[in-house]
């Protein structure tokens, strides 16, 4: 199955292609070839899965382009970790697919939708399998175009075509960082296979590269990830991507484009190992994003924006892992959280779907009309709050455990103050939206119109809250199962085989890679369980006993909750700092091409034509005035002989005599004188 790894990524696009060419023969516009497709590819990546957990691992490469004696390639790499990021990827994408059939039924543009559906999940398969980072760097961006169209999918609004517009414009800003990276990395490497490049970095340490250099790249690198993955201080676009279908949100926020910065930095770690200055980076940005982004999701009224800047923190949960030096705790919180963040949003696109609005204090009362969203999403919200067995204690711990033994102990409580602010938010949310006062059947709307945007279809009525069919219910109840149960493969019930397996397979594929030795800490665990039960507290004590009154905090930390609220100001400084400041040098080089480049280009032809017209008229007046008049004067003179040819022998004679006459007559004068 290993060989037939790329089949995985083949099939979606052939969805792809189908549903361009051939759109209009297409049952229901295509989405039945999307949703096959991806469920092909989900067993073909499940078997490529299974085949890496017995120790099987692949590396096929072609050539694609040659310039000169230097020859690039393409092809595909099958290790641990791809396996892992196939099966998510393939699985999350299959869920959203079958959700949206009854999200967006009716919707204005279904058929579009399904057939980027098909390139989005292709272009992210195509990442995991790439083996060298120019090919990566390829999906890498068509990853972004995607993101771009389905975040505007609905761009009629000037609002999403503007969130669509600042998601491209923003992650492009770490994509030039990334982009140089790979330049040096060749130049110093003269590779950019994968397992050329760690076979070479031993001897590249060893002193033929400058360690300033290694370091230099490797942040270069990751300045790409930061983009992709919402870090600070390029992460103001995430939140604004919830103009997109609901769907879409999950499928952004958990396996595809957001995924995709982790996932170039796991698959990277080596080289990051080889630099570990860019380590204490990683781990700093991804530390205070975990902390910055938990602070925001606090006073978020829109159940989407919560899971956004949710999602944010636990990127910079990954990243905080991964920069302590821990591969495993890294890639493990990331396969958690794609399984419990789509749980949670496609658990928030069915309450929008029932209620027709996004508004948390619009809601209340749910968990009787939508039992399997609330059980659902009861479950995603304990997995990423931390609470044991769920998927995202493990993961988590994993995580605080690696910054434990990484000797930054500010980080490690950065850390645990981050898992105590995310119980008390889920637990905020999950109190408005299905507990407490029934506020959604007075909220309700009378016109089923679309929850994200009026392009669809509306028109029927809705008499009562009630939740959607199998089409909705199936992929919650999949990946609530998957939110509980995955994280046990890393868990030390079972003696953390996810951590051996990973670092046993990456070693004997990346010769360069060392596995980080950690030992198992009951105080780590002790205590990332106390910080999630007591936020869970919290937020029941504020919103569901109310023996703390949420007014009167609020009243009492009015700047600070100013500040929250406003997300600390940093769209409005990026507003006035760079697209403000962008508006007037675009407005002043206008300026200088209106008056000063095109007046320079007036002046000079209103001066060739002033010179033109003069010397036009001075050919005019003088040249032709000289030439017509030598031309008049022969014309003239030939006038003159004409009448002396009159044909008579007379006239000749008597012209002739008075020639004769005149001679003589100057002859005398001259004989005179």
């Amino acid at each position: 199955m290993a060989e037939l790894a790329w089949v995985a990524a083949a099939l979606p696009l052939l969805s792809f292609v189908v549903q361009v060419f051939a759109p209009g023969a297409l049952r229901r516009r295509g989405d039945w070839i999307g949703i096959t497709a991806v469920a092909a590819s989900f067993l073909v990546s499940t078997g490529v899965f299974l085949e890496t957990i017995a120790g099987v691992h692949l590396h096929v490469s072609y050539p694609w382009a040659t310039f000169g004696d230097r020859t690039f390639q393409f092809g595909f790499q099958v290790d641990a970790l791809t396996g892992v990021m196939l099966v998510v990827v393939t699985l999350v994408s299959l869920m959203v697919h079958v959700f949206s059939l009854g999200y967006m039924e009716g919707d204005i543009r279904y058929g579009r939708y399904y057939t980027i559906l098909s390139l989005f999940t292709f272009s992210m398969l195509g990442l995991v399998l790439a083996d060298n980072f120019l090919e990566l760097f390829v999906f890498w961006e068509l990853v972004g175009l995607c993101s771009f169209l389905l975040i505007g999918h609905w761009y009629e609004e000037k609002a999403n075509s503007t969130a669509a517009v600042k998601a491209f414009l923003v992650t492009r800003v770490g994509d030039i960082g990334m982009l140089i990276g790979i330049f040096l990395l060749y130049s110093v490497a003269e590779t950019l296979q994968y397992q050329e490049l760690w076979a070479k970095l031993p001897s590249l340490t060893a002193g033929l590269v400058d360690s300033r250099t290694l370091t230099a790249i490797a942040l270069l690198l990751f300045a790409g990830a930061v983009g992709k993955s919402a870090q600070f201080p390029l992460h103001v676009w995430l939140p604004d991507a919830m103009a997109g279908p609901t769907p879409v949100s999950a499928l952004i926020h958990a396996a595809t484009m957001v995924a995709a910065g982790v996932y170039l930095v796991a698959r990277a770690f080596p080289l990051f190992l080889s630099a570990p200055a860019s380590l204490y980076w990683i781990a700093l940005v991804g530390g205070f994003t975990a902390f910055f982004a938990a602070t925001i999701a606090l006073v978020q009224d829109d159940i989407k924006k919560v899971l956004a800047y949710s999602t944010i923190s636990q990127l910079g949960y990954m990243f905080l892992g991964l920069g302590s030096g821990s591969l495993v705790a890294g890639s493990f919180h990331l396969m958690t959280q794609a399984f419990f963040k789509a749980l949670l949003f496609l658990a928030s696109g069915s309450v929008i779907h029932a209620l027709h609005t996004q508004n948390l204090h619009e809601m209340g009362g749910l968990s009787r009309r939508l039992p399997v969203t609330t059980w659902t999403w009861i479950i995603g919200a304990l997995s990423m709050a931390g609470i044991p067995p769920l998927a995202g204690f493990w993961s988590k711990d994993e995580v605080l455990l690696a910054a434990f033994h990484s000797g930054r102990p500010v980080l490690f409580w950065l850390g645990v103050i981050t898992a105590l602010l995310t119980a008390f938010y889920i637990t905020r949310a999950t109190w408005l939206a299905f507990f407490g006062e029934g506020r959604s059947a007075a909220r309700a709307r009378k016109e089923a119109v679309h929850p994200d945007h009026p392009g669809h279809r509306g028109g029927e009525h809705v008499h009562h809250v009630h939740e959607g069919d199998w089409r909705f219910r199936l992929p919650l109840l999949v990946l609530a199962f998957l939110a509980a149960t995955a994280g046990l493969v890393g868990s030390s019930w079972f003696g953390h085989p996810f951590t051996r397996w990973m670092e046993e397979t990456m070693a004997a594929t990346a010769p360069a890679f060392h596995p980080a030795e950690l030992s198992p800490s009951v105080f780590v665990q002790l205590v990332a369980l106390l910080a999630a039960l007591g936020g869970i507290l919290l937020g029941w004590l504020v919103y569901g006993a109310r023996v703390i009154s949420r007014e009167a905090v609020i009243a009492a930390l009015r700047p600070l909750y100013a500040l929250l609220k406003h997300k600390y100001y940093l769209d409005e400084l990026y507003a006035w700092l760079f697209v403000r400041t962008t508006v007037a040098f675009s407005w002043l080089a206008g300026a200088v091409d209106r008056y000063v480049v095109d007046g320079a280009v007036n002046a000079l032809g209103w001066l060739g034509a002033q010179i033109g017209f003069s010397a036009g008229d001075f050919d005019q007046t003088v040249i032709d005035g000289a030439v017509n008049g030598v031309g008049q004067g022969v014309v003239a003179g030939s006038h003159l002989l004409r009448r002396a040819q009159t044909g008579y022998v007379t006239t000749y004679l008597w012209v002739l005599l008075g020639a004769m006459a005149a001679g003589l007559l100057a002859i005398a004068i001259v004989a005179i004188r």
